[in-house]
């Protein structure tokens, strides 16, 4: 799988599936789950009411995932994940792993070939940006999927640059 890098606003996209850093409600919220819900439109979100009545009645658990609808994205689907808040008396690494390789299982499951990540929990969430980029490049570099490109989608040149220092050091 090639792992690219790109600065830029994720919900314009053009792949097969964007990653959502969803809060557990799937109900939308701020950053970029409320930027994939307003630029998505109205379907994403009755897409998610239906997950919340059906499987998720008590919202989607950390380092799962689901996929909707793309609504009016140029993406053909979103994938759903919720990361973990970051604390620095409990390592939950493994839950923030899991965000990457549950989402690549689902991309898998709907025949994705390309899919565009944000930084999951390195936002309100407070992941520090360097742990978060490294547990990322790591789960998805050593994930098993047909995904053919993993692309990690950063908002600004802050992250960027240190996405792409851990990226140098992955594959040193």
């Amino acid at each position: 799988m090639e792992i690219t890098l790109v600065r830029g606003d994720i919900t314009e996209q053009a792949v097969d599936a964007i990653v959502n850093a969803a809060n557990s409600s799937l109900l939308g919220g701020g950053g970029v789950d409320g930027a994939i819900h307003r630029r998505g439109g109205p379907q994403i979100l009755e897409e998610c009411r239906v997950l919340r009545a059906s499987r998720y009645g008590g919202g989607l658990p950390t380092g799962q995932a689901v996929a909707t609808t793309a609504g009016r994205l140029p993406a053909r689907w979103v994938i759903h994940t919720v990361g973990p808040v970051y604390a620095r008396k409990e390592d939950r690494s493994s839950l923030l792993a899991s965000c990457y390789t549950e989402s690549l299982k689902v991309a898998d499951e709907l025949g994705a070939a390309t899919v565009a990540f944000p930084a999951v929990s390195t936002g309100v969430y407070g992941w520090p940006m360097d742990d978060g980029a490294r547990i990322a490049l790591s789960a998805v570099r050593g994930a098993s999927t047909r995904v053919a490109e993993a692309r990690f989608v950063l908002f600004d040149a802050t992250a960027y640059a240190v996405f792409d220092e851990a990226l140098t050091r992955l594959t040193a």
